[in-house]
């Protein structure tokens, strides 16, 4: 017989009854009748009831037993009564009758209660990390991301990509987020970054002609933490392919995210291929953001000429200002208390907005705040417009364009939110597409990049040679659902002319451009073909399969919000030593109430 086992805890079942077993697990819960001593016995697997008898040499040893600690049992499998099967459990229909008991790991009282649903504080979740992984919940989530890595590996091999691992220890970039910077021994005052993304190195693997690369790529950025992102790494399905368009991209990632999707839903229903595509601009009209939430049945609707003559003066001057008004109708809520629209009015104002306007269409007319301003034919023309009937309210928000947007955004899914309206069981997809290539500064008004610098522009050098900046294109695009960005990518700009083109207008000299992207544009110059890509996360796509809100859930050891690693103690200091080794001195700040040295 094995040493350890020779069934796993969550393994047995009525067809093992009168076998002799052995089981090695952690003492989940013990439940002392006087006469018996049960145990349930946890593994990976799962659970399985101990039965301890008074008469056993153990039985006193079993009792004083911690939860959490490991011990191996050897018993007899028997059928529990009718009475005493446990329907919550896959072995509830059998138990094991405890012949041998061997301690392996004793524990102390842990800092974390495992066997309830509380889940305790998050510093101490994070410190002993190693127990809170041991929650059912936990290893569901860790088990999940791995079948899903393995299925992504599987749908990107099934259409021809190469697995190949790019560097760790890379240059640092001008560009993007601010890295990690690892000092190097051999030569003083230089220093390695980790990388923030495999970006150039697999531009440049298509440039060495392998046509169709992935990997599942760490990432490093030096950033603040948000429940969707987290700080310091993460992990991404990093993708690029030769000779490509746009559809390509996406009939690759539609398969293959589409299918990880489809295969663990859970009974969610997921869109199907093709997904949607929505322009950038659209998007932002409509719902807000380039990241809408598209369970949320409602969109906004540009009103502005329906209040440019009208009789409400703050709408009127303010577009006369430049502004506009956008509406949001939301169905059925006319019955609303003051209440519920005070908080929201309180809501936009928190979000910058100097008010929240609103019309509601009850049974005995128009009312709201604004309605006495506006005349039958206006509220007809509105009611028309926002294809409002009877028992519905339409919110406005009149700013600049890019405000208004923001908060009737933020207005619509705090409305989605509240009112329930979002589908709680389906996988919303869509593409937002034609982002524009740049974008004016609104504090220096110079004109710069509004997404990403490498991207290939519609129409290529006649565009950036012939058009506004400010109405350029470019091939880039965003995978959502459900709300979250799962990735960004583009067609990238492979020639060196169009990449010059490209910088001047955002203000590099074609100097500063050879000098910070040399191994890129030299690599353009041995003839580059045309080539796009993508990313989508690994730990966002695992989190919306998980059900979770916070991306620390599907991650084995994460860091804090302030990108500390409080189980391992980092970051930590060095010694004197490693700091000479590497030619370094610390100039740290000077700490409060800390005399001047």
């Amino acid at each position: 017989m094995h040493p350890y086992r020779t069934h796993t805890c969550g393994e047995l079942r009525p067809a093992h009854a009168g076998e002799t077993v052995r089981l090695s697990g952690w003492v989940f819960r013990k439940r002392d009748h006087g006469s018996l001593l049960f145990v349930d016995l946890r593994d990976h697997y799962g659970v399985a009831q101990i039965v301890v008898q008074p008469d056993k040499p153990f039985f006193d040893l079993c009792c004083g037993l911690k939860l959490e600690s490991v011990i191996t049992v050897t018993g007899r499998v028997e059928r529990r009564t009718d009475e005493t099967v446990n329907a919550d459990l896959p072995t509830g229909e059998v138990e094991v009758i405890a012949e041998s008991v061997e301690p392996q790991g004793a524990a102390e009282q842990t800092p974390l209660y495992l066997a309830g649903d509380e889940e305790g504080p998050e510093d101490l979740r994070l410190r002993y990390r190693f127990l809170d992984l041991r929650r059912a919940r936990m290893q569901r989530n860790i088990v999940l991301r791995s079948r899903v890595v393995d299925a992504i590996r599987r749908g990107m091999m099934r259409h021809g990509f190469h697995e190949i691992q790019t560097p760790i220890l890379t240059c640092s970039s001008p560009e993007g987020a601010r890295d990690y910077l690892v000092p190097s021994r051999h030569w003083p005052g230089k220093f390695y970054a980790l990388p923030q993304a495999p970006q150039l190195f697999k531009q440049l693997l298509m440039v060495a002609g392998f046509d169709r690369y992935f990997q599942i790529a760490p990432c490093f950025r030096d950033e603040d933490a948000r429940a969707d992102r987290s700080p310091g790494e993460f992990y991404q399905l990093d993708l690029e392919m030769s000779f490509a368009t746009q559809d390509d991209v996406f009939a690759v990632v539609e398969d293959v995210l589409g299918g990880v999707f489809q295969d663990f839903s859970e009974g969610k229903k997921v869109d199907k291929p093709p997904f949607r595509r929505i322009p950038y601009a659209e998007s932002m009209d409509l719902y807000g953001t380039d990241k809408p939430d598209l369970r949320i049945p409602l969109t906004m609707t540009d009103v502005t000429e329906s209040f440019r003559e009208s009789g409400f003066q703050a709408f009127r001057k303010a577009i006369a200002g430049g502004a506009v008004v956008r509406a949001l109708p939301v169905p059925g809520i006319a019955g609303k208390s003051r209440s519920f629209f005070d908080k929201l009015v309180a809501f936009a104002q928190s979000l910058g907005s100097q008010g929240l306007a609103y019309l509601v269409w009850s049974d005995d007319g128009v009312k709201g705040p604004i309605a006495k301003f506006l005349s039958e034919g206006e509220l007809a023309a509105l009611a028309d417009r926002c294809s409002v009937k009877t028992g519905d309210v339409v919110f406005f928000v009149c700013n600049q364009r890019t405000e208004a947007n923001r908060i009737g955004g933020e207005i619509r899914a705090r409305l989605g939110h509240d009112l329930d309206m979002a589908e709680h069981d389906a996988f919303r997809f869509c593409w937002i597409v034609d982002y524009p290539m740049y974008e004016r500064n609104a504090d220096t008004g110079a004109v710069e990049f509004s997404h990403n610098p490498f991207s290939m522009p519609q129409g290529g050098l006649e565009a950036l040679s012939e058009k506004d900046p400010l109405d350029v294109l470019a091939y880039q695009y965003d995978a959502v659902c459900n709300g979250v960005e799962l990735s960004s990518g583009a067609i990238r700009n492979h020639r060196p002319d169009i990449m010059l083109k490209a910088f001047e207008i955002a203000g590099y000299s074609s100097e500063r451009v050879e000098r910070e992207f040399p191994f890129l544009l030299n690599a353009f110059r041995y003839g580059a073909p045309p080539h796009g890509g993508i990313a989508p996360g690994i730990d966002r796509i695992v989190m919306l399969l998980a059900g979770e809100t916070n991306i620390r859930e599907v991650v084995a050891f994460p860091m804090n919000q302030r990108a500390q690693d409080l189980m391992m103690g980092a970051p930590a200091e060095v010694s004197e030593r490693q700091l000479k080794e590497l030619h370094l001195k610390l100039d740290l700040p000077r700490k409060e109430n800390e005399p001047n040295r």
